[in-house]
């Protein structure tokens, strides 16, 4: 009774603690003591160590956000990342039932990706600033570290009994594959703190259940065999997604649909397959059982090994189908997908041409990102640097189609596919009308963009027939000179997403667009006179709802029998107009990030990707 009556006491004082400090601020750690400047913003700069900081004032009231501005630094841009994560977890995420409420299944996935991909994050820096002190000397330090990262971690591990697993299992292959994604994200966030920061475990060498017994290591390790499980079994029932009846080969996106192979579920296999191959460290739960025979004991699933070769060879088939698809409009940008011409199946059973020749124009931001991953996994697994040398050409389309070059230029408000003046955008945002979908999409792929940006590793590994590649001296500085290069954009949509703040800490979708409390001065405001708003070519059926006709829809579904007839051919060359009926933009007299959904936990997710991204890529450096 004394230790809970302790306890219970405890939680009431730190309780009353945050109260007085704000949901982003805890008081001032003296860091002077340890050898470090001394400085009184957030309990979040404990985390990085940096020589340059004894030099220099740079310390933000406690009272007050970092502005934009202050991004250049850093420092700061690190303590924004890491209260950005913490306006999302507290604002929008319910610890007791282990979920994100206002998210669906899918995105709910894609912030625990978030989430885990932010603790490596944070894990990186720990283990950098550790690398230049002693650790005695900054014990206080390392305990707030770790009480944070567990604080995060433990919503992660809550989140795997909070998530809609048995609703996702009925869903599109897409929906599918970001299950495993997350897992696989859990997974080696778990492994590099433990690695980093506790004894070494031979992780690559043991089973998953061996595994998760290793004293030595961080606890955390203990939750590896159930997260390789799920990512295990969503990974088997979206492999029947891939079709060789239709188009010679790819990934069909929903089941439930007329076959439709797009660029993000055919994407989503390529980076799922190779990390699964990279990262999958093997599973011997037989859950699910089948029961074959009532009479006899069930039998569950065989086990599944390690760097299996069917996940690589998985991961080239599908990328070779992708690049040769025609799946690339003018601009080097991925459009949405294809459907087949003619195809009537159900209960006649008619192919079509059988081919992907009714293309979706659509361009979303997403489907640029989740492909870079498996790029970057792709040259691991094979060496081959054609892998990189696409996913840097592909970036630099999407640069360009977000209007950088046209910066301080009169043209910089036109519409270039992906935004304007250097800021990314999806066409739905200054439209107002984007889904939970829409929303999620340019954190995707920031999230994606960083890890393909990440350092090429000096050793490779040969065991058995799983085997990774080196890159040398010569190809090391060639990835990183041109991931540094992508710096000023990167920082230039940092600070316009970050300038869409609410009073709240709560990020808008419309980046560039300030905050009606934001001062005017930090960020140019848009020129609402020459704005060219977006034309749709094709359907946005992620926003819009996939329409009611014989294109999308199974001949047997009788909802788009009782919908306007509307032309094949029509539907493929949608374009909308600007005097469409949409919220207009009035980016001066009210906060054009309140229109529509307003801000979610899908948008602050954005603002945590590209945060992330810049200091991963640019600012983690020494």
């Amino acid at each position: 009774m004394a230790v809970k009556s302790w306890s219970h006491k405890l939680a009431l004082v730190m309780s009353a603690l945050l109260f007085v400090a704000g949901i982003f601020l805890l008081p001032r750690f003296d860091l002077l003591s340890s050898g470090y400047s001394s400085i009184h913003t957030s309990r979040y700069q404990v985390f990085l160590y940096d020589e340059s900081f004894e030099s220099h004032d740079y310390d933000v009231p406690a009272t007050e956000r970092l502005a934009a501005a202050e991004l250049s630094k850093p420092f700061h841009t690190f303590t924004a990342l890491l209260e950005t994560l913490d306006t999302m977890q507290s604002h929008f995420y319910t610890i007791w039932q282990g979920q994100w409420p206002t998210a669906i299944d899918w995105t709910a996935t894609v912030m625990g990706t978030q989430v885990s991909a932010t603790l490596a994050a944070m894990t990186g820096a720990w283990h950098y600033r550790t690398e230049k002190s002693s650790r005695h000397d900054c014990t206080r330090e390392n305990e707030e570290h770790e009480n944070t990262i567990n604080e995060y971690f433990t919503q992660i591990t809550s989140f795997y009994f909070g998530e809609n697993a048995f609703s996702l299992r009925t869903q599109a292959y897409d929906d599918m594959l970001w299950v495993v994604l997350g897992w696989l994200e859990s997974v080696k966030f778990i492994n590099l703190h433990s690695d980093s920061h506790y004894a070494p475990s031979n992780h690559l060498d043991e089973s998953a259940e061996t595994s998760s017994h290793n004293s030595t290591g961080w606890y955390g390790q203990q939750f590896i065999p159930q997260f390789a499980h799920r990512a295990r079994l969503f990974y088997d029932l979206a492999v029947k997604g891939w079709d060789t009846s239709l188009c010679g080969g790819g990934m069909v996106w929903n089941p439930y649909l007329a076959p439709y192979k797009n660029a993000i579920t055919n994407q989503l296999f390529i980076s799922a397959s190779i990390s699964m191959y990279l990262y999958f460290p093997g599973d011997d739960n037989p859950s699910p059982f089948s029961f074959k025979n009532p009479v006899r004991p069930s039998t569950g699933l065989p086990p599944a090994k390690a760097h299996d070769q069917r996940y690589l060879e998985n991961a080239v088939k599908a990328y070779q189908w992708l690049r040769t698809s025609g799946m690339t409009n003018r601009n080097g940008l991925y459009v949405d997908g294809f459907h087949i011409r003619g195809w009537k199946g159900g209960r006649n059973g008619s192919t079509g041409t059988g081919k992907c020749d009714i293309r979706n124009e659509q361009v979303y931001t997403y489907n640029q990102g989740v492909v870079l991953s498996g790029l970057r996994g792709l040259w691991q697994a094979t060496g081959s640097k054609t892998y990189l040398d696409d996913g840097h050409q592909l970036i630099r389309n999407v640069i360009a189609a977000t209007g950088w070059n046209a910066r301080g230029t009169g043209w910089r408000w036109q519409w270039y596919g992906l935004g304007r003046n250097g800021i990314m955008e999806e066409a739905c945002d200054s439209w107002g009308t984007c889904s939970q979908n829409g929303h999620t999409f340019k954190g995707i792929f920031f999230h994606h963009l960083s890890l393909f940006c990440s350092l090429l590793p000096s050793t490779g590994s040969s065991e058995n027939d799983f085997k990774t590649f080196a890159a040398d001296d010569r190809l090391s500085a060639w990835h990183e000179k041109n991931c540094e290069d992508y710096g000023p954009w990167l920082r230039h949509n940092a600070h316009a997403a970050y300038i869409t703040r609410d009073d709240e800490g709560e990020y808008g979708t419309w980046w560039g667009v300030p905050a009606r409390n934001t001062p005017s001065d930090e960020f140019e405001r848009i020129d609402e006179k020459a704005l060219e708003l977006p034309l749709y070519e094709g359907t946005d059926y992620r926003n819009d709802g996939v329409p009611l006709d014989s294109i999308w829809r199974l001949h047997d579904d009788q909802r788009w029998h009782l919908a306007k007839n509307i032309d094949d051919e029509d539907m493929t060359t949608f374009t909308r107009k600007q005097s469409d009926n949409r919220e207009s933009s009035d980016v001066e007299s009210r906060d054009a990030n309140d229109r529509g959904r307003g801000r979610t936990v899908e948008t602050q997710s954005g603002g945590l990707a590209v945060l992330r991204a810049l200091y991963n890529i640019i600012d983690s450096k020494p």
